[in-house]
């Protein structure tokens, strides 16, 4: 389990945006959990700057975390 970065944005329902750190870009598709490995949704694509890049993860119903909170990948 690695820190994917925290969450910046929601758009929509079920997307949201994750502020990346560029020396550990996660995988896309990878699935994505809260600190308590609940599962929260996966990556969908990952976009922005090399030094600044974003993530859009597709949440699953009713789990979308709150603005603020650190995410991580399950690989």
């Amino acid at each position: 389990m690695r820190l994917v970065g925290r969450v910046v944005h929601h758009t929509g329902r079920r997307l949201f945006l994750v502020h990346c750190d560029a020396a550990q870009l996660p995988r896309l598709y990878s699935e994505v959990t809260d600190r308590r490995l609940t599962p929260l949704g996966r990556i969908v694509d990952i976009f922005g700057k090399v030094e600044h890049p974003y993530a859009a993860v597709a949440s699953y119903p009713g789990r979308t975390p709150e603005t603020g909170k650190k995410i991580y990948a399950r690989d």
